[in-house]
């Protein structure tokens, strides 16, 4: 299935990405957690000061602040992995570190148009007690399947360009009553936009996204204004479904080897548990699932995209 043509807008600011990445994860530590002397009332910031850090880290305090400024040319990878050890980053951050410091200029990938094999297509199609879908690099939900369409709604009832996480959550209030634990939903996928955007600068689509989510939603542009990065690949879901009631599925998601923009993302219930029953249930309705439910995420049901 073909990604979508939707609007574009302005890159996002590499520099100023960089420097406000620096600044928050700087913000975050107290001088007790890195094993010096806090002061209490003289600190007029919150969080290290900047000599304090280039301390930790063995560099100088004008190298840092350059670095904090938002220049990083010409930085070494060594000197970023000591700032990184300073600042107590996870594997994560380390990595979006990197990227907004020293990027890859991946602007030609960002415009081509993501697709999805129709050997893929074909393999979640074949999983028909397993809700599965592929999710590409914007959050975009690129292919599905039937179960997923029983699931979270049929998708194939949205234009292209709502067919989007970030979009369904932070601006359909049905999805905040399918999602138990709505604000953790949030902070996932505005974690996963903060790392793709790192990787990604200049993909016009990307901050496009993020102006609209901006514009429409407090809620995103206070997680968004956090810098929070991570990768979730596994967990638990608790789901509150119109028609079966309560479900708690374990998710994997699965980065595709050909293509890491794009991730494959399946659901299964314990064995014998209420959730797998309910899961039963949903398969034995298919797409009618939808249909009975008319609070779900969508209005009706059809086939699932082919491939």
């Amino acid at each position: 299935m073909d990604e979508q043509p939707d609007s574009t807008g302005p890159a996002l600011d590499r520099r100023a990405e960089l420097s406000e990445f620096l600044r928050t994860r700087r913000a975050r530590l107290k001088p007790e957690d890195v094993g010096l002397p806090d002061f209490g009332r003289h600190r007029r910031v919150p969080g290290l000061r900047r000599e304090e850090l280039a301390q930790l880290a063995g560099v100088s305090v004008a190298y840092y602040t350059r670095l904090e400024q938002g220049n990083g040319r010409n930085v070494s990878a060594e000197v970023l992995d000591s700032i990184a050890r300073a600042l107590r980053l996870t594997d994560a951050e380390h990595a979006h570190l990197t990227h907004l410091a020293k990027p890859k200029h991946k602007k030609k990938q960002a415009a081509r148009p993501q697709q999805v094999r129709v050997a893929l297509q074909q393999l979640i199609d074949a999983m028909d007690a397993v809700p599965a879908y592929v999710v590409g690099r914007r959050a975009e939900v690129l292919a599905w399947n039937r179960m997923a369409a029983a699931v979270f709604g049929d998708w194939a009832e949205l234009p292209p360009a709502e067919r989007n996480w970030a979009r369904m959550v932070f601006l359909k209030p049905e999805y905040r009553d399918l999602f138990v634990d709505w604000e953790q939903k949030a902070i996932d996928i505005v974690c996963a936009l903060r790392m793709n955007a790192g990787c990604y600068p200049d993909d016009p689509r990307l901050s496009a996204l993020v102006g609209e989510l901006s514009v429409k939603s407090e809620e995103f542009r206070r997680l968004w204004a956090t810098h929070d990065v991570k990768e979730k690949s596994h967990g638990v879901k608790h789901l509150r479904h119109p028609l079966v009631g309560e479900l708690f599925l374990n998710f994997e998601g699965l980065k595709l080897a050909d293509d890491g923009d794009q991730t494959l993302v399946t659901y299964h219930a314990e064995p014998g548990s209420a959730s797998a029953e309910a899961l039963r249930l949903l398969a034995a309705w298919g797409t009618d699932a939808t249909r009975a439910g008319s609070q779900s995420p969508s209005t009706s049901p059809s086939p699932s995209p082919s491939g």
